[in-house]
């Protein structure tokens, strides 16, 4: 069975979401969990769970390739074959994407290529996708590169923009399809079904 890293800045909903999954039908090992900075509510769900963790702040290194050698040294400790970024809101070392090629996802808030990139995270998503006036948004599971949201996209669930939205109220809908398409995505990937040919990502059924 495949093992998966998750990395995660926040409450850690979405990494709630895989380990509900995956302990009712399982489909891979979550070996760890690396959280970005400590006291974060994912950290709780690790513990809660028995999955080994750490904290890897972004300030405790003078430059992304050192940040990029722990985090490498620390998934190969632990065996990591996939890592899943799961509401993690730093940016990737590109020496962590290359000792992890078509191996790192993230999830999205939006339908890329919409409302993504730099600065595109949380509320700003959202807010954003209500001021152009889209009536569909949703969420995407891209692969990650060495640059924000632009990786080939695994798979996207579309969510309906209503009239009365806040930023809010749209986050929160799109938030519980997250829960379903995140552990969908990494059960496709840690099971052999996804096949990756450049942009091209294709679902064995």
């Amino acid at each position: 069975m495949k093992r998966v890293a998750v990395f995660a800045s926040g409450s850690g909903s979405d990494f709630q979401s895989i380990i509900d999954a995956n302990e009712r039908a399982p489909f891979c090992e979550i070996a760890l969990l690396v959280a970005s900075k400590e006291g974060i509510g994912a950290i709780a769900r690790a513990q809660k769970h028995g999955i080994a963790y750490i904290v890897c702040a972004k300030s405790a290194y003078p430059a992304p390739e050192e940040m990029g050698a722990a985090l490498i040294e620390a998934c190969r400790a632990h065996g990591v074959d996939y890592i899943v970024l799961a509401g993690y809101l730093s940016m990737v070392p590109e020496n962590l994407i290359r000792a992890y090629p078509d191996a790192i996802i993230n999830i999205h808030p939006s339908l890329i290529p919409s409302f993504c990139g730099k600065g595109f995270y949380g509320l700003n998503v959202h807010r954003a996708a209500i001021e152009y006036g889209v009536k569909l948004s949703g969420l995407t599971v891209h692969f990650v590169d060495e640059h924000y949201d632009s990786g080939a996209i695994l798979l996207q669930r579309a969510v309906p923009v209503e009239d009365a939205d806040t930023p809010e109220s749209l986050q929160a809908r799109i938030l519980e399809e997250e829960h379903k398409a995140l552990p969908e995505a990494v059960r496709l990937l840690t099971t052999g079904k996804v096949v990756k040919e450049g942009r091209k990502v294709k679902i064995i059924s």
